[in-house]
């Protein structure tokens, strides 16, 4: 890993360069809250005085940039009765992500693991995903934040290059050859010893301001010791069965493929949509048997995926922490509550 620093007004060079010939997302204020606090959101951008790097969390992940809620995977038509089938992974060029948090570059390598190095991979995830150029910027913890726990609050990999705000510059990782030579366009220099001094004094500044906090000690474990627990029932009749968690959680990937064929039987297409383990027809199978029929079922599986199953698979949770779900929860439930009292064997 190179590392190098920059003049702030430099940042701004660096995304008009990178702008010129590629579609740039980044946070935006996308509107306020009751309280008139700042709604932030992942959107396209084309004037960097849009960018709001410091923003706190997005209400969304870049989830939908790589893995849309709906997407055709291919279509059919017929014409003078032979057929033609169609395939179009939906990339248009190049994507730059300019300013992702680590805890959502950590979300992308979950899923890299499952989409993309697994072995079926998805061409759908994968030609978006090799087309990504990705700027990693610091965060301000939150007080629904636990990544620290998951281990998510630091991005080792998946990103080109990581900046961070060091007052009057900035601190900059770099990872790839590709984003050296971007670098190359605009002034920086190598980091002197005060400039590493203040790094350091400033990721630990931020270090300090983690709050939630979820004990993963033996977890997996317990999950297997728990699974009859009572804890899941009294959750279940919390939970409303909206799939909202599902949503706006970076690393949910289960869907569904719907096949449509045109009533004149001259066409059709394939189309898949993310789906939510929560829903009530998630695990419904032809004939109309369910095996998750009851809210407390569907709830605890998901919990067993994302904290048991996939460190199983993969020796890490699927879950980064980034406590999205319980600030979007309309019954008010969130991971660490659930956790916490799954480690309790009672409810909260």
């Amino acid at each position: 890993m190179i590392f190098r620093v920059f003049e702030k007004k430099e940042l701004k060079n660096l995304f008009e360069i990178l702008a010129a010939h590629n579609k740039i997302v980044g946070p935006v204020e996308a509107g306020r809250d009751k309280h008139g606090e700042p709604v932030y959101a992942f959107s396209e951008v084309s004037d960097f005085n849009a960018l709001r790097l410091g923003y706190t969390a997005t209400k969304l992940p870049a989830k939908r940039y790589f893995l849309p809620f709906q997407e055709n995977l291919s279509t059919y038509t017929v014409e003078d009765g032979e057929w033609q089938k169609s395939i179009d992974y939906n990339v248009s060029g190049p994507l730059i992500f300019f300013g992702l948090h680590s805890c959502d570059i950590n979300a992308l390598n979950k899923l890299d693991k499952v989409l993309l190095h697994s072995i079926y991979p998805m061409p759908y995830y994968a030609a978006k995903r090799k087309n990504m150029f990705i700027i990693g910027t610091d965060c301000a913890p939150q007080p629904f934040c636990f990544c620290r726990s998951m281990s998510s609050d630091t991005a080792l990999h998946g990103f080109d290059m990581f900046i961070t705000d060091l007052g009057t510059k900035y601190f900059v990782e770099i990872l790839t050859d590709t984003a050296y030579n971007f670098l190359k366009h605009i002034r920086t220099e190598e980091p002197k010893e005060k400039d590493h001094i203040l790094y350091m004094k400033t990721v630990s500044a931020r270090n300090k301001k983690f709050t939630a906090q979820v004990d993963t000690t033996d977890l997996a474990k317990i999950l297997d010791m728990e699974f009859q627990s009572d804890v899941w029932k009294h959750w279940g009749d919390i939970c409303l069965s909206c799939g909202t968690c599902s949503n706006v959680c970076p690393t949910c990937y289960c869907y569904g493929v719907e096949e449509t064929v045109d009533i004149d039987l001259k066409g059709a297409k394939k189309t898949k949509m993310l789906h939510s383990c929560n829903l009530i027809d998630f695990a419904e199978v032809a004939g109309g048997h369910n095996f998750r029929p009851e809210r407390h079922s569907r709830l605890k599986y998901r919990y067993y995926h994302k904290h048991r199953g996939f460190v199983e698979a993969f020796e890490e949770s699927l879950c980064v922490g980034c406590g999205r779900c319980g600030e979007s929860c309309l019954a008010g439930i969130n991971v660490p509550e659930v956790i916490a009292s799954v480690r309790g064997g009672k409810s909260k």
